[in-house]
């Protein structure tokens, strides 16, 4: 295992301070903005895209937990939430009882749908305002990128 130098300990320790603050405007921008127009929560819009993102709209509860990185806890009591809402259903697997599935709903999708465009206006907004912090702007231009492979 390698030593890091003191000034690489710190600059990887800035980095992510830098990375902490990036997301924490992002998260607020975003969250603001569907709050006031659709009434969700980034956490909410989170679930629906995961959801969306399947063939079947649906997905076994703990892999709905990896996929918005919240705790099987937290992720029981926001479906619970959005089930309350209208916007999801949660159903027993057909082949193991043990397995419950949480799906959107008609209504869900139709919130999803319209909180999209709501959601992508703030993160680009978002991300504008942070291009223009300095120590920011390297992370801002990273996420630009497109990943190694997809052009």
């Amino acid at each position: 295992m390698s030593v890091l130098s003191e000034a690489a300990v710190e600059s990887r320790a800035q980095g992510w301070r830098a990375l902490a603050v990036l997301h924490a405007r992002i998260e607020g921008e975003i969250e603001r903005a569907l709050q006031a127009a659709h009434g969700l929560s980034v956490s909410e819009y989170s679930v629906l895209d995961a959801l969306a993102r399947q063939d079947d709209w649906r997905m076994r509860m703990q892999q709905l937990a990896d996929a918005v990185a919240l705790s099987q806890s937290a992720t029981t009591r926001l479906v619970a939430r959005l089930e309350a809402d209208g916007l999801l259903s949660r159903r027993l697997c057909a082949t193991d009882r043990r397995g419950i599935y949480t799906e959107a709903t008609a209504t869900g999708r139709e919130r999803l749908v319209a909180a999209r465009p709501t959601h992508d206006a703030a993160l680009r907004s978002a991300l504008a305002a942070a291009e223009a912090v300095p120590e920011l702007t390297p992370l801002v231009r990273a996420l630009a990128e497109p990943a190694a492979g997809q052009d």
